[in-house]
């Protein structure tokens, strides 16, 4: 007997058995065959059983193909307008070309038979749901070992592209459930009653602005704003102003997350600590401060500033993707409650390469309006005007809601619009009484889903970068202007002071009436 040949055999067979062995104790995909037949099964049994699975389920969900086609066919004779039964459901699937695939008549039958009602069949189409994003992981999973191992792949186009995958499984498979009236009644009362007890107005975040809060009652959850602008109006040093307002508010502190594509952290925190110290920007970037600036820059500005919750990223090539994710880790560490982005245009969107630019900032803008209502928070986002502003007339360069650059998705997706102009960026240094109007600012409220149009008059004081409340703001009229012959003015400025209006036909501090009153 040879029993080299022998033993030679008995490694074979081993081997074999082996693997064998792995293959009956090896994985198989997370599937729910069971269920599956049920919910179809389910579907042909009761009319109402479809119009639950469609809002939990797809296609592609079902681990079968067969599985697949049978819900394809289910979902074309729901758009004809027809029934969904045993026998309408084969004759769709006839027509398809598809039932002789599925296993025939025989087998979709069948389905009927493994189901009683669809009094579970929410529970078990989610089940179902859960199985496939099991699947998709993997696959994902799958694909991003492989491409990791490809020293040819960039590393952050791989992870640009892995965050891509896993926020669409996230956005097209994990719906929330409808809310019924009375349980949104019970939360609506429950906050009207929150405000009526509140003894300020402010029922959002505060801007640091009276005027502006008495518009917007401080920036409301969910809201995404925009802030427009030329270039060098002042748009980053006034979102500066409101994150600073919102951080250091001395009742109520928000913790803020600043986003800046366009300029680095150590330039912003210069500008912040700017505003807040009152010393000139240019002595600060430049280190030219005498000792007693020093001590006041220590004092006003660092000591308070050390304690604000203000969270910067000045990362270049912000995505969407990217920002999204961040936004979440600082809501879940941090609780921020707003972010604020400078600017818009700067961010990059999908990857897609058939798209233009205005696609992507639409995607972008629309994403941005998801996440407010996801985290429950305002997000203020900074945005370029159109060169268009600049081609109008002399006198007519207010901004107006066309002007905003490369998408008019901006404009629906936002709950409201701000334009920041200035006119002596335009070299109009007068205003209509001949005044020095330098650093007169405008603040002009071009779209409010939840409240009325207006324009704030602010005082920009760009060389410390702060905006303070314009003081002819009293006077009640848009843009705090006084009406030309129904004010006139009362003290002389000097240029760089507000001039003193009072209403013709008023008393003056003495008790007489104005000379010029018709009375």
């Amino acid at each position: 007997m040879d029993f080299t040949n022998l033993n030679k055999d008995r490694a074979i067979r081993k081997k074999a058995g082996a693997d064998l062995g792995s293959m009956v104790f090896g994985k198989i995909p997370p599937q729910a065959k069971e269920l599956e037949e049920a919910i179809l099964g389910a579907i042909m049994l009761e009319k109402s059983a479809f119009d639950i699975a469609i809002e939990i389920l797809k296609p592609e969900c079902f681990y079968l193909e067969a599985h697949q086609r049978i819900f394809k066919a289910m979902q074309a004779l729901a758009i004809k307008l027809l029934p969904i039964d045993l026998l309408t459901v084969v004759e769709e699937l006839k027509f398809r070309e598809d039932l002789e695939f599925v296993g025939g008549a025989y087998y979709v039958s069948k389905l009927t038979n493994s189901v009683v009602s669809s009094a579970n069949i929410e529970a078990h189409a989610r089940i179902v749901v859960q199985k496939f994003i099991q699947r998709e992981l993997i696959r994902i999973s799958g694909e991003i070992i492989g491409q990791a191992y490809e020293d040819s792949t960039d590393v952050f186009d791989m992870l640009d592209d892995a965050e891509s995958k896993l926020f669409e499984i996230t956005n097209n498979h994990l719906r929330r459930n409808f809310d019924s009236i009375d349980t949104v009644l019970v939360k609506t009362i429950q906050r009207i009653e929150d405000m009526r007890n509140r003894d300020e107005d402010i029922t959002g975040i505060p801007t640091g602005f009276p005027s502006l809060d008495k518009l917007t009652y401080g920036w409301q959850p969910t809201d995404l704003i925009i802030l427009a602008a030329r270039p060098s109006v002042g748009k980053t040093a006034f979102a500066l102003n409101l994150a600073r307002s919102a951080a250091m508010h001395p009742t109520k502190p928000t913790a803020v997350g600043f986003f800046s594509l366009e300029m680095s952290s150590s330039q912003l925190v210069q500008r912040i600590l700017s505003a807040e110290s009152e010393i000139w920007l240019e002595k600060i970037a430049r280190g030219r401060l005498e000792e007693h600036e020093m001590k006041q820059l220590y004092k006003k500005g660092i000591e308070k500033l050390s304690k604000a919750p203000i969270f910067i990223d000045d990362s270049a090539a912000l995505n969407i993707f990217e920002l999204r994710a961040k936004c979440r880790r600082l809501k879940n560490k941090h609780n921020i409650g707003l972010i604020i982005i400078d600017y818009l245009q700067l961010m990059s969107g999908t990857a897609d390469r058939n798209s233009n630019r205005e696609q992507e900032i639409s995607k972008i803008s629309r994403d941005l309006k998801s996440l407010a209502k996801e985290l429950q928070i305002p997000i203020i986002a900074l945005s370029q005007l159109s060169r268009e502003v600049e081609k109008r007339k002399e006198g007519n360069k207010i901004p107006q809601l066309s002007d905003l650059r490369e998408s008019g998705a901006i404009e629906q997706d936002a709950d409201m619009v701000m334009f920041l102009y200035r006119p002596d960026y335009y070299e109009n240094m007068t205003n209509e009484f001949g005044e020095s109007n330098k650093g007169e600012t405008f603040v002009k409220v071009a779209k409010h889903r939840n409240g009325s149009l207006e324009t704030i008059k602010l005082k920009a004081l760009l060389h410390i970068q702060k905006f303070i409340e314009d003081e002819s703001q009293e006077t009640g009229h848009p843009g705090g202007l006084p009406k030309e012959g129904n004010w006139r003015p009362v003290s002389e400025s000097n240029g760089n002071e507000a001039r003193m209006y009072i209403q013709k036909g008023s008393k003056m501090n003495d008790g007489e009436f104005d000379e010029e009153s018709p009375f």
